[in-house]
């Protein structure tokens, strides 16, 4: 099986050779129209020097595009300079009545469209419908009049330049998609062979700790619950779906806030994807533990907490709720008067940083709820 690097990197192998191969047939072709023309042109000795030039360059893109494993845009930029450079060389070539019969093609052609389907293959569906359009002004310029016909070839270059773009733009999408699926089926094969072994070692002895020490009751029964919570967060841990984040540096918040269900804290999360900023998950993870580590220190024994997570689209919502003894009035003030800052500078603050909301709901004997609301411009919008 393929890497998904491997993946990625021929994606658009076949739209490159596919452009090549264009570039080629099109440069045959405009040889056999200047044969064709020969004795007619004003400077038929610079029609072939240009051909000769289009077969150098041919050749050059071609050993670049084939070769490289990311295309710069430079270069790109440059093909494009050459191509519309080679058309400007008509005025030269073509005499005046040539120039504004379309009888008599300009000397590269055809070949030029070549350049449209790089600038698609590239830069996507814009590039190529810019790129066609660059041509086409050129078309214009060189001919030196504007008609239906040569709007005719506007169109048609720049439709090829966002057809092929769409093309380029697809399989980009679809190596994404194929990289992200052989990743998680990686990472799944892998969680099942590290729960296989710790079902058959871990897990048991936890639960063989727990048993006993129930049985024994006392000292040992305060061992028993530690080992009981221990072994439900680690079967939480391995049926947690895999940390992984896309190439554009998003990553599934779900599983990072999975793996903090225990037998006291339940998680409850969407079905599908919810993708944010790597560091923005991170945050939140780490925003949720906080959270928690609150209940368990101040909550009470018995208490019990509930995280659901929400995307809406422009911002995901993430709550945590216990049923503990809550917080009195002013106690927060106090505790920052004092220097402690923990809720305010790791909760607050880091959510802060994040363009984000952060609102504390509590009274005594009422348990304690907060909401955190983020920004994710560049998540799920269906």
């Amino acid at each position: 099986m393929s890497s998904p690097r491997t993946v990625r990197k021929d994606a658009l192998k076949p739209l490159w050779r596919a452009s090549v191969l264009l570039r080629v047939i099109t440069l045959l072709f405009a040889a056999g129209v200047v044969l064709a023309h020969a004795g007619e042109y004003a400077g038929t000795a610079l029609a072939w020097v240009t051909i000769g030039a289009m077969g150098l360059w041919t050749a050059a893109t071609s050993v670049y595009y084939l070769r490289r494993s990311k295309v710069a845009l430079w270069f790109t930029l440059l093909d494009l300079g050459v191509c519309c450079a080679v058309m400007c060389v008509s005025r030269l070539v073509l005499t005046h009545e040539q120039l504004t019969v379309l009888t008599v093609p300009l000397v590269p052609t055809v070949w030029v469209t070549a350049v449209v389907a790089v600038g698609a293959v590239r830069s996507g569906m814009l590039g190529g419908t810019l790129f066609g359009a660059v041509v086409a002004a050129f078309n214009y310029g060189v001919r030196g009049y504007v008609d239906t016909d040569l709007t005719r070839d506007l169109v048609l270059l720049v439709g090829v330049g966002f057809v092929v773009g769409l093309a380029s733009t697809t399989s980009k999408q679809s190596a994404e998609r194929l990289a992200m699926a052989m990743r998680a089926e990686a990472a799944t094969a892998e969680r099942e062979r590290l729960a296989r072994t710790i079902h058959d070692s871990v897990l048991q002895v936890l639960a063989r700790v727990r048993k006993r020490g129930r049985e024994l009751g006392g000292e040992a029964a305060e061992l028993a619950e530690l080992a009981g919570t221990q072994e439900v967060a680690l079967r939480a841990l391995v049926a947690a779906a895999p940390l992984e984040s896309t190439e554009n540096g998003q990553a599934d918040l779900r599983p990072r806030l999975q793996v903090l269900a225990t037998d006291r804290y339940q998680v409850a999360v969407p079905a599908t994807p919810v993708l944010v900023g790597e560091c923005v998950a991170a945050e939140l993870g780490y925003l949720v533990r906080e959270a928690l580590a609150n209940v368990e220190r101040h909550a009470g024994a018995h208490a019990r907490a509930w995280v659901l997570l929400e995307d809406l689209g422009d911002e995901v919502v993430v709550s945590v709720r216990d049923d503990g003894v809550g917080i009195e009035p002013g106690r927060l003030a106090a505790a920052e008067a004092r220097g402690r800052l923990g809720v305010s500078r790791s909760i607050r603050g880091r959510v802060a940083e994040l363009g984000g909301t952060a609102t504390l709901e509590t009274s005594p004997d009422q348990g304690t709820e907060w909401e955190i609301r983020v920004p994710n411009a560049g998540g799920n919008h269906g």
